[in-house]
Parts: structure tokens; sequence; C-alpha cells
């Protein structure tokens, strides 16, 4: 299950990221925001960061205007290591060697197409458990 969320600036990119979910058959929740209504991104990234941290979920994705936002909001949630990817060497790099649990993207950053390379990769990487990798992940907790 991969928890969605985002701010207005990150709806539509939202939108195409469920497209591609759904095309997978990836379960998702999304945590909101629905509308074009403004909102602020903290309470979005809190969402989906609980849902991870809890295990309701396995991993999150979050969009807002730049990603910067909702990463830091989420990184303060214990247990989450949310990463701000804008390629998809980040991508696998992330998941690989820092087991992160978010990806957060900028919407008005990167392009749709993109950001479906950089989730696919991202949710299709699985974290390299090499030694150096897992000890360094323990001194962030």
């Amino acid at each position: 299950m991969i928890a969605l969320g985002n701010d207005l600036a990150g709806l539509a990119l939202k939108q195409e990221i469920i497209k591609y979910l759904e095309e997978q058959k990836i379960e998702y929740k999304d945590f909101g925001s629905y509308d074009e209504t403004p909102v602020d991104y903290p309470v979005y990234a809190k969402k989906v960061a609980g849902a991870v941290a809890s295990g309701e979920c396995e991993k999150g994705i979050l969009i807002c205007g730049t990603g910067i936002g909702v990463s830091i909001a989420a990184n303060k949630i214990k247990g989450i290591r949310a990463a701000l990817c804008h390629d998809t060497f980040s991508a696998q790099a992330t998941r690989e060697h820092n087991d992160a649990n978010i990806l957060t993207m900028g919407a008005r950053v990167i392009g749709p197409g993109l950001a479906v390379k950089i989730a696919d990769t991202f949710l299709h990487t699985d974290f390299s458990g090499v030694e150096r990798h897992q000890r360094r992940i323990d001194m962030l907790e």
C-alpha cells in the first residue's frame, strides 16, 4: 500500500501518479488534498508520514510545488526517511543506500512523464542491505 499526499501545487501531478499506480495494480491510499483549495502542505505530509511510520502503508509519495516543503515536514516524523528526487538515479540510490520510505517530488520542477519514471524506480528498487548502508541508517535514528 502506497500513501499519497499533496498540496494544491501537487494535485495534478498526484493524479498522474494515481493513473500509473492503477495501471500497475499497485494499491494506494490518497490522504489528499483532493481539490484546488489552497492548503498547508505540512498537514498532508504528516498524514502520509504517519501512515508509513505506523506500518499502515509500506511507502509514500508526497508532491508539492518544489518537493522541498513536504520533504522537510515528513522527515520530522520518527522513522521516516523522505527523499526529494527529480531524477531516476537519485530515486534508485536513495532506496538502495538510504532505504528511503517516502519519495517527494516537485510538480513545478518536473513533468508527469519523468515523475512516473521516478516513482516506478522508487517503488521497484529494494534496499541493498549492505552493512555500511544499514549502519548509516541506524545512525539517523
